[in-house]
């Protein structure tokens, strides 16, 4: 699979959001434990308004999937859904209706670096920016190796998912999780597992297209 075209996109954003219904519990629980619980709700209101404007308004390309993702969170509450927004707004400037292995790793680039700008955070603060920049790095270097885009795909979720357990023995020096100090340590940020939820749920998982 050397491009990524609009119905493999469009099953990406639906298996996303299959994830975080399964998942909203226990994400809300993380973020009762280092946040004020809103996460988990939040981020599944969100993932819904997704799929109804993608139901209500069909994309016709990769990057308009992401750019009807990015107004569900901008039009989401808590501290997050502004961030997620700006992120997957970033993503949706890919072109065309086939986007290469680099285009999209060059969009969720320049959409990481766009997140720890505003969010002032970096790898290490415990926040969604842990599993953000890993996934980017591995995404980019398998871009750099192949133009095929499922091995890039499979690398960043699976450092997407390091990324986001590392954060467990963090103390946060940024977002909400920063007020709570060592009360933080043992629990994994929950903006960073739902990154992590994100590209596990790209068109390499469970060998889906």
């Amino acid at each position: 699979m050397t491009t990524l075209q609009l119905e493999p996109t469009r099953a990406w954003i639906v298996r996303f959001a299959a994830y975080v219904e399964a998942e909203v519990d226990n994400l809300t629980e993380l973020d009762r434990q280092v946040g004020d619980g809103d996460f988990g709700l939040n981020l599944r209101s969100a993932v819904r308004s997704a799929l109804a404007e993608i139901d209500a308004h069909p994309p016709t390309r990769p990057g308009e999937v992401f750019t009807r993702v990015s107004d569900a969170f901008l039009g989401t509450g808590g501290t997050s859904g502004p961030l997620l927004g700006l992120w997957f707004g970033r993503i949706a400037d890919v072109r065309g209706a086939a986007v290469s292995v680099t285009d999209l790793a060059a969009a969720i680039d320049t959409a990481t670096q766009s997140v720890r700008r505003l969010g002032k955070a970096d790898v290490g603060h415990k926040t969604m920016v842990d599993a953000m920049v890993p996934a980017t790095e591995a995404l980019l270097a398998g871009a750099a190796r192949s133009d095929d885009l499922l091995p890039a795909l499979a690398a960043a979720r699976d450092a997407a998912e390091q990324g986001a357990e590392s954060t467990r023995d963090l103390v946060a020096r940024r977002g909400r999780a920063s007020y709570v100090g060592d009360h933080a340590r043992g629990v994994v940020d929950p903006g960073a597992r739902a990154i992590a939820m994100f590209f596990a749920s790209a068109p390499t998982a469970g060998g889906e297209a």
